[in-house]
This record gives C-alpha cells, sequence and structure tokens, in this order.
C-alpha cells in the first residue's frame, strides 16, 4: 500500500521557511526547545541547522543567542547589485528557453496576482513565485541556485517594498512588461524590463527605510 502522506520537510528547510514567511524576523531570537517543539523534531537536527544557517550568514550571534540577521545598508546596496544582474540574465535566459507552457503560466501568474492588491505581505509571496518561475523558465541549473542564495538573503530584510503606496499595482505592470518580452523572444527588452523593474524596488525599499530611520 502507497503511503500517500508528503515528506517531512527537514529542520534546515523549515527554519528558512519560517524566516521567509516573516514567522521569524530579522531580530528575533531562535532558540532550540521552541523550534523542536515548533516543528516536532529533536533537539540535533534543529541543531544542525542552526549552525548551518548561521555558516550562510542568515543567523547571527548576539552573545550566546542566535538571532535572525538583518541586512545593514551596504549589505543591502551589495545585494541588490548582484540580484539585479542574475535576475536580468534568467529573463533573457527565459526569452530564449521557455516554453509556450512556462510562458503562459507567467501570464496567468500576472493576471492572478491582482487579486492580491492592497494586500502587501501576500503580493510579496505571489511575487516570489513570479521570480521564482522566471528563474526556472531560464533553463539553467546553476543560475537558479545561485538565484536562490540571493533570495534566501532578501528575507532578512524587514519589509517589502511591496507595502509602499501604489507599488503593487506598478510592479504587476512591471512583470506584465518583463512576460511580453519573454513571450516575444526579444532577449534584450526581457533582461533590460527585469532589470528595470528590481533598479525601481531597490529605489522603493531605500525611501521606506529612510522614512522608519526618521520615525
Amino acid at each position: 500500500m502507497s503511503d500517500d502522506k508528503p515528506p517531512q520537510k527537514d529542520a534546515y528547510s523549515s527554519i528558512l521557511e519560517a524566516i521567509d514567511v516573516g514567522i521569524y524576523r530579522p531580530g528575533d531570537r531562535l532558540v532550540e526547545s521552541d523550534l523542536a517543539d515548533r516543528f516536532g523534531m529533536s533537539r540535533t537536527p534543529i541543531r544542525e541547522a542552526l549552525q548551518r544557517l548561521e555558516t550562510q550568514s542568515l543567523l547571527a550571534r548576539d552573545g550566546r543567542s542566535l538571532i535572525v540577521a538583518s541586512l545593514d545598508h551596504n549589505q543591502m546596496a551589495e545585494l541588490y547589485v548582484v540580484r539585479t544582474e542574475l535576475e536580468g540574465l534568467a529573463a533573457r535566459l527565459a526569452a530564449r528557453h521557455a516554453t509556450e507552457e512556462e510562458v503562459q503560466v507567467l501570464r496567468d501568474m500576472v493576471e492572478e496576482d491582482r487579486a492580491f492588491l492592497g494586500q502587501p505581505a501576500v503580493l510579496a509571496r505571489a511575487n516570489r513565485r513570479f521570480h521564482k518561475q522566471i528563474h526556472l523558465a531560464s533553463h539553467n541549473r546553476f543560475l537558479v541556485q545561485q538565484l536562490d542564495l540571493v533570495h534566501r538573503s532578501m528575507a532578512l530584510m524587514a519589509t517589502t517594498s511591496l507595502a509602499a503606496e501604489g507599488r503593487g499595482e506598478k510592479a504587476l505592470s512591471e512583470h506584465e512588461a518583463i512576460v511580453t518580452a519573454i513571450a516575444q523572444r526579444d532577449e534584450d527588452a526581457a533582461y533590460n524590463a527585469l532589470r528595470d523593474h528590481i533598479s525601481v524596488a531597490f529605489v522603493t525599499r531605500l525611501k521606506l527605510d529612510s522614512m522608519a530611520q526618521e520615525e
């Protein structure tokens, strides 16, 4: 008899996802016993996962405690430089390699995500799915791996640029332009559209952070 239960996530993936969706935010302390209870695991795999996350700079030391790391201004700027180029490359390769079915999925995502306007947290998750689909449509496993690392670090930002007034609707229009370029097999246009999209998101985030510091 086959087992229909979905495979249980390992400790590393479970903690990483909890950070990604905002259950644990930058500055939050992670305690082995609490994590073990939350995920229904023993403390040994939790401890090993925490060590791995610390090695990847997703966690930081605060005395004897481990906390979710945060990015300072320079680190954020450095991350966006790398993200902009890698995302642009993914769009270029997607314009070259994406199947018609993959292009249709991207089109559908843009339309379906309009239902999430006014819900920044939900739209942020939809935004990650959209970008991930472009990564996969590049059909380059090594690029996908590098972008996965970049997006893990993006989870260390306390806010989403989609929280800015009017940004959600503008972002979806930018997504539409990216998909159009990919569908037309215009590699340069796809590359530029996605790079411009990331650049606008970065400017928006800088403005949000500036306003937060003034409060």
